[in-house]
């Protein structure tokens, strides 16, 4: 017998299938139909049953991918035939993962949903590095952006003169192709350019690689490695303890000048 609908939104981490959480590998488990990102690791899918239908639905330059829409009337569809959608998103689905587009969707249709809640793409840099987002005396917030608007390399409409005052940590997603504008702006608006900084492409995964250098010039420090999305850059008065053991042989090369 079909399952009762349930889409249940998933988040798969920002790269190392283990920092998936147990809640999200039962679902898989459960899934009779697992829609999925580009993003999400690849080992995840070898929890589904045999049974279940693999839809990717990853989005990347130059090939064919599923539009929003179609996602939309796909979770919809499958979970009215199938009973048990998991919808996988890398990272957390609810941290720029068009998640409020989708819940929408299925909850417009009738159909039940669920978040399961992962690990996002900003903690897992910091911990890879060795440092806190936060330190109650020298970062009470922390704020995440996204980098570019829709990925075009254009500067998204922030109050930036608010992100260049604060003395918190700065988490950019999606930033890659705007990241000289990025660094420039936050200078030009009185953000130190002597502040560290830390360009994080593919936190996790086995091709990870860090990229250390100073806001003033981490733009540059990226673009002479070659950094290719996805990537994170982090900025803020806690980045400069950055000294985990896995990370110090990336960050001892990235710094040299």
């Amino acid at each position: 017998m079909t399952a009762l609908p349930l889409v249940s939104f998933v988040g798969a981490g920002p790269g190392d299938p283990e920092l998936i959480t147990l809640k999200a590998l039962r679902r898989l488990r459960e899934a009779a139909v697992i829609v999925h990102d580009r993003l999400a690791p690849a080992e995840l899918l070898e929890h589904a049953p045999a049974s279940a239908e693999l839809i990717d639905a990853g989005k990347a330059p130059g090939r064919h991918c599923l539009g929003q829409a179609e996602i939309n009337r796909l979770l919809v569809d499958r979970a009215r035939r199938r009973g048990r959608v998991v919808r996988l998103k890398g990272g957390d689905p609810g941290v720029f993962g068009r998640l409020a587009e989708e819940v929408a969707a299925v909850r417009a249709a009738g159909v039940r949903f669920e978040i399961v809640p992962g690990v996002t793409a900003a903690m897992a840099v910091a911990a890879r590095a060795g440092i806190s987002l936060t330190d109650r005396d020298r970062a009470s917030t922390v704020t995440l952006v996204t980098g570019s608007a829709h990925g075009d390399g254009e500067l998204p409409a922030l109050d930036w003169e608010a992100l260049a005052r604060g003395r918190g940590t700065l988490a950019f997603y999606m930033a890659v192709s705007a990241l000289p504008a990025v660094a420039d702006t936050l200078t030009a608006l009185g953000r130190d350019a002597r502040e560290a900084a830390l360009v994080v492409e593919r936190c996790g995964g086995p091709d990870e690689r860090i990229v250390a250098g100073r806001l003033g010039d981490i733009a540059e420090r990226a673009r002479r490695a070659g950094v290719r999305p996805p990537a994170l850059l982090l900025v803020g008065p806690t980045v400069a303890a950055a000294s985990a053991p896995i990370t110090v042989r990336h960050l001892a090369a990235a710094a040299a000048p």
